[in-house]
């Protein structure tokens, strides 16, 4: 009798905790079913990227001095500057500039500290290729401007959560040249600024 009550009790306490685990489950599910659909419909929809993405590099060969600096800042020395020194105008001559993108970790030190301003960050992010060898651009493909997600008539741009209007949780939805949430840093430092009444204010202190 005694074996018979400690197995319904022992199955009891099983349901009760199998009943907790499917609740818990379940409370995980209908807290999703209330929240805003995060899927994008890729290739047809596409994130816009931030501001300051550091997309695929892009080269100004005109504007190149062959310096290497980019080399130097570099922390696994990716740059490769192909020169030749004219030792009648003791300046460099730049004949090849290549990047591997596929070693390439898109820190952007070379953009940083590049004097000319020859290099600069893009928004392309769509390098895949069967093949890895594609991936080392020379100069001529770094000079290639990229599409943007904006301007490609067969793709619906979507911002994303972080630079949605406040309020808004939609991104289908927005109207085209919608203000993200927050200032842009021109009208952060138009705020810094003193205005008139405290530039007099501070110039009848000083006198």
């Amino acid at each position: 009798m005694l074996k018979f009550l400690k197995q319904v009790g022992d199955y009891a306490k099983e349901t009760a905790q199998a009943a907790r685990y499917i609740g818990q489950g379940l409370s995980v599910t209908f807290d999703h079913m209330q929240r805003r659909p995060v899927t994008v419909q890729y290739p047809y929809e596409k994130l816009i990227p931030s501001e300051r993405y550091r997309g695929r590099i892009h080269f100004e060969f005109d504007k190149c001095i062959s310096c290497e600096v980019c080399v130097r800042v570099c922390p696994i020395n990716l740059p490769v500057v192909d020169y030749e020194f004219d030792k009648a105008s003791k300046k460099k001559n730049l004949k090849h500039y290549s990047i591997d993108f596929g070693v390439c970790i898109f820190c952007a030190n070379c953009i940083e500290y590049c004097p000319t301003n020859c290099l600069s960050a893009t928004e392309e992010y769509e390098m895949s290729t069967y093949d890895r060898h594609e991936l080392n651009y020379d100069n001529v493909a770094m000079g290639r401007l990229p599409y943007k997600v904006t301007q490609d008539p067969m793709v619906t741009p979507l911002r994303e959560l972080a630079y949605l209007p406040k309020g808004v949780t939609d991104p289908h939805d927005l109207p085209p040249g919608s203000r993200r949430a927050g200032l842009r840093p021109e009208e952060i430092v138009e705020q810094m600024e003193p205005t008139e009444a405290e530039k007099e204010e501070e110039t009848a202190k000083n006198a």
